[in-house]
């Protein structure tokens, strides 16, 4: 990631959320597609040395994305997007849970509601991602297995994708 790309992390205690906004040398277009098209995605969603692998993906109101983050003894960690809201090359909203090879919801740990909006400053596109939990207690749990240094790892790995798509 070139140092002049906008990256900020913050948690917000009093409000149970994760702020995220970050800056990728590439447009609103190319962006988009990679935060919402599997092929791309299972280039980088994963931290290293894990890799995303999609068993489904229905990117509309109403549909889900299931997937799995594979690590390097082939275990297998399953998660879901529930997209409640798409607005082509602005924002999407979702849902996201851990869960069985079927989608079903892991209820040991929380929810996430992922509010993600895109915007186009130049030739570079701003992504802002608000991560919002029910209650405290799911904030922390969420920090403590590590998404902050997880996420962080992810995005590095779409300066990489974006890159090469150049």
């Amino acid at each position: 990631m070139s140092n002049s790309l906008l990256f900020n992390f913050d948690i917000d205690k009093t409000k149970n959320e994760v702020h995220v906004v970050r800056e990728f040398d590439a447009d609103v277009t190319l962006v988009w597609k990679a935060w919402t098209t599997p092929e791309i995605l299972e280039q980088w969603w994963a931290p290293k040395p894990f890799v995303a692998r999609t068993k489904s993906m229905n990117f509309t109101p109403g549909g889900m994305w299931l997937y799995y983050m594979e690590g390097p003894q082939g275990e297998r960690h399953y998660c879901k997007a529930d997209y409640l809201e798409i607005v082509p090359e602005k924002m999407y909203r979702g849902l996201d849970a851990f869960c069985d090879e079927n989608g079903n919801i892991n209820e040991a740990f929380p929810r996430t509601e992922w509010t993600v909006t895109f915007e186009q400053k130049g030739n570079r596109t701003t992504v802002n991602i608000v991560a919002r939990y029910a209650k405290l207690e799911d904030l922390e749990q969420i920090i403590s297995l590590g998404f902050k240094e997880g996420f962080t790892m992810a995005l590095g790995n779409l300066d990489e994708v974006l890159a090469a798509s150049k």
